[in-house]
């Protein structure tokens, strides 16, 4: 995508990162209540986003004060958007599930369920995991160490792969008259053996509306950005400076050719925390107040908390200022957009900046495409047992 045609991605990303933003006056801190994501996926649809991204740890921090002072509520993402499907019609509908303590059988027949339930709306971040606290819910002592994570997750996904192909797009027959369900010449079964995973297969759902799910990874790693530019649609990303955007953006883009795939095929999603005001000291009031919710036991946390976001505060007009500078000064595709309080600082973007990144021409101002994929101008993915015309 290139020139007048090229638009930015958004995605409300439903994550807590700054740790005062649980206490705002004007915030829902109550985490685990349906009504909280429904008004807050349907804000952003309403604003026209690409995604409504749940983020996901399998795990509490062993940390006393980060368990006393900040907000840890995480609902397990498949089942929450396969209930904001039933609420919302366009959105892309994004869950986190690691490889590293999940099963592709399962995996694979999560997401495509969610992406029939959704009508072709299912994104997948694949993450490996990161901490030893996860690893003691699921029988280890320790994390596995990030070489072996990140083989394991590329097996992982060609196995998922693998199981969405099962089924042709037209193996189900359906017909009545006859009793016949399915033509079994259409049915693919798996037979993986490898070396992390043995899966027979086939997959008990029909091949997914999109294909498959739309693929996301997290991280900047080398592995990360290997397996991204071989397998991914999109990459959240979290540089420090608008430097290292620009070494990262071209780090992810320089490496595609060599798995056939061109540059426009991986989107590169930094996020941002957006703070807006009527006034930039308004916008910049609001961010000291903000910073003023921190309890003073988090206070270093909440330093590197704002590095990790370089937010981003002012008028819509600078906000869109900003936002347009990284997208069209090779830092950025689009961006995970973090709210300073929620859902009333998602409602703050959708209503005053969006529209004026609409009135530039850098983001839609309605929704094309029947799928995720499709709006994004991405393919759908052929399945490997049909021979291509």
């Amino acid at each position: 995508m290139s020139g007048q045609s090229r638009q930015m991605v958004l995605n409300a990303f439903l994550s807590l990162n700054h740790l005062g933003s649980w206490r705002h006056p004007d915030g829902d801190p109550e985490r685990h209540k349906f009504s909280f994501y429904k008004k807050a996926a349907q804000i952003a649809e309403r604003g026209k986003m690409d995604m409504f991204f749940v983020a996901d740890k399998l795990a509490v921090f062993d940390n006393e004060t980060l368990r006393t002072y900040s907000s840890y509520i995480r609902l397990e993402p498949i089942s929450l958007l396969s209930a904001l499907a039933v609420v919302t019609e366009n959105i892309g509908l994004a869950g986190t599930l690691s490889t590293t303590y999940n099963e592709p059988y399962h995996a694979a027949r999560k997401f495509a369920t969610l992406d029939h339930l959704s009508g072709g709306r299912a994104a997948w971040n694949v993450v490996t995991s990161t901490n030893d606290e996860e690893a003691r819910n699921f029988g280890r002592d320790s994390h596995m160490d990030h070489e072996r994570r990140y083989e394991r997750a590329r097996e992982f996904l060609e196995v998922a792969k693998g199981l969405w192909d099962s089924w042709e797009d037209d193996a189900f027959v359906l017909d009545k008259a006859s009793g016949v369900f399915a033509d079994q010449c259409k049915l693919h079964v798996l037979d993986h053996v490898g070396p992390n995973f043995t899966v027979r297969g086939p997959l008990n759902a029909p091949r997914p509306p999109q294909g498959y799910p739309f693929i996301v990874f997290a991280g900047s790693s080398e592995a990360c950005q290997e397996l991204a530019a071989e397998s991914g649609d999109a990459v959240f990303v979290s540089p420090e400076s608008q430097d290292q955007a620009r070494e990262l953006y071209a780090s992810f883009k320089g490496r595609m050719a060599k798995y056939g795939r061109t540059p426009d095929q991986l989107r590169i999603l930094p996020g941002v925390l957006v703070i807006v005001g009527s006034t930039e000291e308004e916008a910049k009031e609001k961010s000291r107040f903000l910073d003023s919710l921190i309890p003073e036991a988090l206070a270093p946390q909440g330093q590197r908390n704002k590095a990790y976001l370089w937010e981003i505060v002012g008028t819509p007009e600078q906000v869109a200022d900003e936002l347009q500078a990284r997208f069209e000064n090779g830092m950025a595709d689009g961006f995970n957009i973090t709210s300073p309080y929620l859902p009333g600082g998602l409602e703050e973007f959708v209503d005053h900046v969006i529209p004026v990144l609409q009135r530039r021409g850098l983001f839609r101002t309605e929704y094309e495409g029947a799928t995720l994929r499709g709006r994004l101008g991405l393919e759908r993915p052929a399945n490997r047992h049909v021979v291509q015309a």
